[in-house]
C-alpha cells in the first residue's frame, strides 16, 4: 500500500495533476511544492512539520483503520471486511 501511494504521489504531480486549493493557511498551493525527493530535500521542500503530519496520518491508518475486523481475510492485506466481494 505504501509503495502504491508513493508511486501515485510521484507520477500524478509530474503529469500536472494536483489537488485543488491551498495546502496551508499561508496560501501555499499543492502545485507550489516539487514532486518526489525534491519535495523533501529540494530548495522548495515541504516543511518538516508537514512531513511529520504525513507520517503520523499514515501510522494512524495502519493502526486504527486498515484492520481485518471480521477475521475472514483470504490473504495478507485483505481488508474488505465483507463490504466488497467480487
Amino acid at each position: 500500500r505504501v509503495c502504491m501511494l508513493a508511486f501515485l504521489g510521484n507520477i500524478l504531480p509530474r503529469a500536472g495533476i494536483y489537488l485543488p486549493g491551498n495546502i496551508d493557511s499561508a496560501g501555499d498551493k499543492f502545485s507550489d511544492y516539487a514532486p518526489g525527493l525534491a519535495g523533501m530535500f529540494g530548495p522548495d521542500r515541504i516543511p518538516g512539520i508537514g512531513l511529520v503530519q504525513i507520517v503520523l496520518f499514515c501510522g494512524f491508518l495502519e493502526v486504527a483503520v486498515m484492520k481485518d475486523l471480521t477475521g475472514e481475510g483470504e490473504f495478507v492485506g485483505d481488508f474488505r471486511n465483507g463490504a466488497i466481494d467480487f
